[in-house]
């Protein structure tokens, strides 16, 4: 249990400080504003996937993803200083796709579910 507790915190922590990172430190122009949506930590702390939701085109996401894939031993680097791990994870940057999939589960949720009729402002039936 505690295994999981304390991945969970380095988790948090990883994505706060990768966050911070991007935002004040990496000067690649192709990694513009993005948002560290999680952090997944592999149980030998060898790699962590790092979830990240951007705007723009196809073309400007790709863009995106090898600016940070170009950042990642930096990111690592300055990691290794800041938190007292015996080991950074290599970072794997990753699309966060949580909210194409709600829509896409709304979609069809609401092509399944036939919208509820209106009811009686006084909540008696007729």
């Amino acid at each position: 249990m505690s295994h999981g507790k304390r991945t969970a915190r380095l988790n948090e922590q990883l994505r706060r400080e990768i966050s911070e990172l991007i935002q004040r430190q990496v000067r690649d122009p192709r990694v513009g504003h993005v948002t560290i949506t999680g952090v997944d930590v592999a149980r030998d702390l060898g790699s962590a996937k790092v979830y990240v939701r951007t705007q723009g085109t196809d073309a400007e996401r790709a863009a995106t993803f090898e600016g940070l894939g170009a950042a990642a031993p930096f990111l690592r680097t300055t990691l290794g200083r800041i938190l007292h791990v015996r080991k950074v994870p290599e970072l794997r940057f990753r699309p966060d796709r949580s909210y194409e999939q709600a829509l896409r589960i709304e979609q069809v949720l609401s092509e399944v579910i036939p919208p509820e009729e209106p009811s009686e402002p006084d909540g008696e039936p007729e």
